[in-house]
């Protein structure tokens, strides 16, 4: 199976979703309690949502394997993203509500972490690069949006319930001041959404890997609760209803970031 899955276009937007996948090799799901085999932390139906950027000349990009695979969103070389806090790993060992992915003993140890690095965490980075690059030399700048959900209760990473639409732009380095303003101005003016900036979520290795204004790259993330537009607990059902008022925040969302150039 392909390690991700890519639409290009010529826009200089382009919206990745690094948690979209929730397939995982055999060899791999041999070794994990039943529970965990669901895959429950998957950013489900992520790309769908952001389905419409296609039409828009915008570039998507989803991974297809899980993230207890690798988790294409953590620094590889093991720097925790949020300090004094709960962080899981690049080969995580515990779900988002604290059990155990692995049955016992069945652990990666850092050999296997390391092939694992190569064999999925390396090249899902090494096409997404490619296309920042493909973008940018046809631009001059790009700007990149990386995709994300999660449960909107989850204790073990955050008390109470998360903000609906949560942006992170490294603590105001991964975008240019007006890149982040623009999408803080629609994402502050949807109705019936709550939304934070640089809360809780402020962007992970992909924002602040890639996101260097500097040399024309601008990266920004949105974390969005799951409850705006699906069910929460399995079958994890996609809501259309729902989903039909989130998308269309999205596409002002993406329109805008369109609409924007460097001065």
């Amino acid at each position: 199976m392909d390690l991700h899955a890519i639409e290009r276009g010529d826009a200089p937007v382009i919206i990745d979703v690094p948690h979209a996948g929730a397939f995982l090799p055999e060899a791999i799901a041999a070794r994990l309690t039943s529970y965990s085999r669901t895959a429950p932390d998957t950013d489900w139906h992520v790309e769908k949502l952001y389905g419409f950027a296609r039409e828009l000349g915008a570039t998507t990009m989803a991974a297809t394997h899980s993230r207890y695979v690798v988790d294409l969103n953590r620094d590889p070389s093991g720097a925790l993203l949020y300090p004094g806090a709960d962080n899981t790993e690049l080969c995580p060992t515990r779900t988002f509500s604290n059990q155990p992915i692995y049955l016992p003993g069945e652990e990666p140890g850092a050999g296997e972490i390391a092939d694992r690095r190569a064999a999925y965490f390396d090249p899902y980075h090494r096409a997404l690069a490619a296309e920042i690059a493909r973008l940018r030399d046809r631009h001059g700048f790009v700007v990149l949006l990386d995709g994300h959900s999660i449960v909107s209760e989850a204790p073990r990473f955050f008390a109470g319930r998360l903000p609906d639409l949560n942006l992170g732009t490294g603590g105001g380095i991964s975008a240019a001041p007006e890149v982040a303003r623009i999408a803080t101005a629609v994402l502050a003016g949807a109705p019936g959404f709550t939304h934070a900036v640089d809360g809780r979520f402020k962007g992970g290795y992909v924002t602040r890997h890639y996101g260097q204004p500097s040399s024309s790259v601008h990266a920004l993330q949105l974390e969005m609760a799951q409850a705006c537009y699906m069910d929460e607990a399995p079958p994890y059902r996609y809501q259309p209803d729902r989903a039909a008022t989130l998308i269309g925040v999205l596409r002002q969302l993406v329109h805008a970031l369109l609409a924007w150039h460097p001065g």
